[in-house]
């Protein structure tokens, strides 16, 4: 059985793509993005725990 570990992040408008790239390149795998109560967006992420 594959246990999960997740974590959720900021995405500034400017730079999405290098903050996703950073994560992707620890192993999480993008689940969802939604946008914050703030405006912004926020990005869902998992991958298996260790």
């Amino acid at each position: 059985m594959v246990i999960w570990e997740y974590t959720v992040t900021p995405l500034p408008p400017h730079n999405p793509k290098q903050i996703l790239d950073h994560w992707g390149a620890q192993g999480w795998e993008l689940v969802q993005v939604v946008t914050s109560p703030e405006g912004g967006f926020v990005a869902y992420m998992k991958r298996a725990k260790a």
